[in-house]
């Protein structure tokens, strides 16, 4: 589903609040005939204050919307702006700043330093830029995350649940414009994926975050107060205040259409 820029694009507030939008945006690998098209000319805006899960089948470009969305990849096609700053114009060296300053990043593998505490895993990125934390905001990430009694522990002597909060620590510290998270309980047990999901739509309830999450779980998406489907690269539908029951119903529908392809397939080789 694409839109012009001036018609609704998915994920449009009703309030023209936007952290990051994206027009006609293309992602292709390889070229000629041997090309894959990840992203198919896709209009996006992402709500500002909102928790919005994209999901999709597995190769429907939902992990590559994202990473072209935070400046992690480039695009062939289309332009993405993070706020009013178009990203896909800058330079390695700037996009490196607008990353480190103004998003922050989650993943399925918590990515911590083994030999650093707690602490100082959640400030690494804002050490490294040589900037000091807003210490008030700081304290209010780490409560919000009940990490007071874990903050001189290194990552061998945390839980899963414990390490992807720090993660998220991490992500929330620089308080960014935009948090993306990609599967980010993949790793954890139910209950420690729960707390995490639980804490994400925390902050953006109590601290007014934006969070963006690719997920294949329906009911990490219930979190949200929005979901993306997308599709061989397009979104091609969007569930406002999702059920687990109800995203998980809509996904059906894609094993379904993919079931009829597969057999459509299968047909035209036995011919």
């Amino acid at each position: 589903m694409s839109t012009s820029a001036a018609e609704h694009a998915p994920g449009l507030p009703p309030d023209g609040g936007v952290a990051a939008r994206a027009r006609a945006l293309t992602k292709a690998y390889g070229s000629g005939e041997t090309a894959v098209v990840a992203l198919d000319s896709v209009d996006v805006d992402i709500a500002r204050h909102r928790f919005t899960a994209v999901m999709g089948p597995s190769g429907s470009g939902k992990s590559t919307l994202m990473h072209c969305l935070a400046g992690l990849d480039t695009v062939s096609a289309g332009q993405v702006w993070l706020g009013d700053t178009e990203i896909t114009g800058l330079r390695e060296r700037e996009l490196t700043r607008l990353r480190r300053d103004r998003i922050g990043f989650m993943f399925q593998s918590f990515n911590l330093i083994p030999t650093l505490t707690a602490a100082e895993n959640i400030t690494l990125p804002m050490d490294i830029a040589g900037r000091e934390p807003d210490r008030r905001w700081l304290d209010q990430v780490i409560d919000a995350l009940g990490l007071r009694g874990r903050l001189t522990h290194r990552p061998a002597q945390l839980s899963g649940g414990q390490q992807q909060r720090v993660a998220c620590a991490r992500a929330l510290a620089s308080r960014p414009e935009l948090v993306f998270a990609d599967e980010p309980t993949g790793n954890l047990d139910s209950r420690a994926g729960l707390e995490v999901l639980g804490f994400l739509r925390g902050a953006v309830d109590d601290l007014g975050q934006t969070v963006v999450m690719v997920t294949h779980d329906p009911g990490a998406a219930a979190h949200s107060d929005l979901v993306l489907f997308l599709a061989d690269g397009r979104i091609v539908d969007e569930m406002e205040r999702p059920t687990a029951d109800a995203v998980l119903e809509r996904m059906k529908r894609f094993d379904v259409v993919r079931g009829r392809l597969g057999d459509g397939v299968v047909a035209a080789q036995e011919d």
